[in-house]
């Protein structure tokens, strides 16, 4: 077969994801398997499923494959233009589905639904970022917005813009977060004293923090269950 383009359907049929992906579910099939899908066909001296596998190994599996641009895989030997849209195109939709119930009405009661708001966007992010939600007195988030990128220190986060947004949107109250791209969200010495200090301008203009979320790997850190705000 060194001549044709290798299919799927070029494998035994207990081994094609497709099949296995109609007898048992998309949850049975690796992520390689699941590229190949999308792939569709591999070239003419490699197979689809092995591919998928050289993809997912140049770009360390899926966390950073999400982040890939159509030139980082057009520039992969067996990657042309096709196969590169059907691959952004599949990351995006992923991207809109799991953000899909997350809109601006959404409902903030406890830390916990606070960081599965910021959770899928921030988790990954290879620079801190420090965000703002801003909400209205049912605690429904009427805004979001991204304050400052880098490392966080107190004298580059400034109340002035966390409130000056807060006034402008007519917000009752705002949830503060940031992420560490190490993925552990344990709080430093910066990260309680910027909190401390947004929680006591909050109290002189009226406007309360009601918590400084820290997101992690899959997990978070609320500083209001801390005893910070």
């Amino acid at each position: 077969m060194q001549n044709e383009t290798f299919l799927i359907r070029d494998y035994p049929q207990s081994e094609r994801p497709r099949e296995r992906f109609i007898l048992n579910g998309p949850q049975s099939l690796s992520n390689h398997e699941l590229l190949a899908l999308v792939l569709g066909t591999g070239t003419k001296n490699e197979p689809v499923l092995q591919l998928a596998n050289r993809l997912l190994s140049q770009f360390e599996g899926l966390r950073l494959l999400k982040d890939a641009t159509l030139e980082e895989l057009t520039s992969i030997k067996g990657i042309g233009k096709a196969k590169a849209i059907h691959i952004l195109a599949a990351v995006e939709i992923g991207r809109r589905i799991a953000n899909h119930t997350i809109d601006e009405r959404y409902v903030v009661r406890s830390p916990e639904d606070g960081a599965k708001y910021l959770m899928n966007d921030m988790r990954f992010l290879p620079q801190e970022h420090f965000v703002c939600l801003y909400l209205n007195t049912k605690n429904q988030v009427i805004h979001r917005q991204t304050i400052f990128i880098g490392s966080l220190n107190a004298s580059i986060v400034h109340p002035r813009e966390v409130f000056k947004e807060a006034v402008r949107r007519s917000a009752a109250s705002v949830i503060c977060a940031h992420n560490h791209p190490s993925g552990d969200p344990s709080p430093s010495r910066e990260d309680i004293e910027v909190t401390k200090r947004l929680a006591e301008c909050g109290k002189i203009v009226g406007i309360e923090i009601l918590d400084h979320l820290i997101i992690g790997e899959n997990k978070y850190v609320s500083l209001k269950e801390k005893g910070y705000v």
